[in-house]
């Protein structure tokens, strides 16, 4: 059996950026093949890359985030793709603009079962939400990482609020080492 942090797969980076200016999201709409703008709708400007696969969100305060990604890497590539499309259409772009990591969305599994009625009471009602009429995961606020773990019955977990990749390993083994001191991990 391999351990739960080997079973982590980051599913989504959530990052921001933004180049400082405002933008024309009608004519950049018009000069930026494939590129979505339903104001009806949304706010934003949507621009998909396909390589790596990512969406951005591009405002008319200039503010960019980036959304879809499996890793901070493809985060930068995907933004540094959208600011060379911007730089083409003669939107000045600095060099290097601060890109900031928002959220990191990833899954586990615990290889486990869980018994979600006694964790919701073993963890502390404090940090814990419950309602399986409502929703059929617990949801677990972490303080260190600061993160929320949702568990299910199935042993599977998603970790998110996650700032840096290490975060869902050190939330993994935490929750794990929790788990198993409740002797919940069976």
């Amino acid at each position: 059996m391999s351990a739960p942090a080997d079973s982590i797969e980051i599913q989504n980076v959530v990052a921001s950026t933004g180049i400082g200016q405002e933008l024309d999201l009608e004519a950049l709409a018009e000069d930026l093949p494939g590129a979505d703008f339903n104001p009806d709708n949304f706010p934003g400007l949507v621009y998909r890359t396909q390589e790596p696969k990512a969406a951005a969100l591009i405002f008319r305060s200039g503010k960019i985030v980036c959304t879809g990604a499996k890793s901070i890497n493809d985060v930068h590539d995907a933004l540094g793709i959208i600011f060379e499309k911007l730089r083409g259409l003669s939107i000045p772009v600095d060099e290097d603009p601060e890109i900031t990591v928002q959220n990191i969305v990833s899954s586990a599994d615990l290889g486990h079962t869980l018994n979600l009625n006694a964790l919701a009471i073993g963890l502390g009602l404090e940090d814990v939400e419950y309602e399986p009429e409502q929703f059929p995961g617990l949801v677990y606020r972490m303080d260190q990482p600061e993160v929320v773990i949702l568990l299910f019955g199935s042993g599977k977990i998603v970790i998110t609020g996650g700032k840096q990749t290490n975060d869902a390993a050190a939330a993994v083994e935490e929750i794990v080492e929790r788990i198993e001191d409740l002797g919940l991990l069976n």
